[in-house]
């Protein structure tokens, strides 16, 4: 039965504001649910375990702040901390498994005079780290 003109509509209809609300809640609730989550990548022939142990093996702690590495206070590097939700690696590449490698590997032949020195990772230990990194989430 439809309304009649002396009765308001606005009760039955959700206001804009409303909507923004419910729309604003349910972003927040999925990106709850998305932050504990585990890794959004999956590195092919990584093993995490590994990676951490590698990124101590090369010295990458005196350089970066490492989340689960022991004496990981490095200031040179940016932190890795939450380094699984970045959108980019070193402000300019998509983060991206294939680009993180190939970062981890060959940094200086990607960005030339970069703070981060080419270390010798073989492809094999640079998905490990890889694997590590999109952990930390």
């Amino acid at each position: 039965m439809p309304p009649s003109p002396h009765q308001s509509t606005a009760a039955a209809t959700p206001s804009r504001a409303v909507l923004r609300a419910a729309a604003v809640a349910s972003s927040w609730i999925l990106l709850a649910a998305t932050a504990s989550a585990g890794p959004i990548w999956q590195v092919v022939g990584g093993d995490a375990r590994r990676g951490l142990a590698l990124i101590e093996a090369h010295g990458c702690v005196a350089c970066h702040t490492v989340p689960g590495v022991r004496n990981a206070n490095g200031n040179v590097g940016p932190p890795l901390t939450r380094f699984g939700d970045r959108t980019y690696i070193a402000g300019m590449l998509r983060n991206t498994p294939e680009n993180l490698i190939r970062w981890i590997r060959v940094p200086q032949s990607i960005v030339p005079g970069n703070a981060m020195p080419d270390m010798g990772v073989t492809e094999a230990q640079a998905r490990d780290i890889a694997a590590y990194l999109y952990t930390l989430r």
